[in-house]
């Protein structure tokens, strides 16, 4: 679970990115589950668009696919979300909790 300021620091490096992941109509499907997968593994924060033709709610689609790849969601903003999750040798140090 992230923390205030770690989602902050996210956001801030998160703004730079181009979307990696594309939902569509099809929705949350095995093959995006992993498509989504090995882009956490090789990138660590990833940013996520969804399209018009995606008929789920933009909170449900972040929080299914990061539940179902094993991330935090870092942001939800208009139709692009965040995802982070910590690589085996990590290349983003996050700020300390509390």
């Amino acid at each position: 679970m992230l923390t205030g300021k770690q989602k902050r620091f996210l956001r801030g490096l998160g703004h730079a990115l181009n979307p990696v992941i594309t939902v569509g109509k099809a929705d949350i499907s095995e093959s995006l589950t992993r498509e989504t997968d090995e882009a956490l593994a090789h990138h660590e924060l990833i940013k996520v668009k969804i399209l018009e033709s995606c008929l789920m709610d933009r909170h449900d689609v972040a929080e299914e696919l990061a539940a179902a790849c094993g991330a935090d969601v870092a942001q939800v903003l208009g139709r692009t979300f965040l995802l982070y999750r910590p690589a085996k040798e990590p290349k983003i140090t996050l700020p300390r909790g509390k």
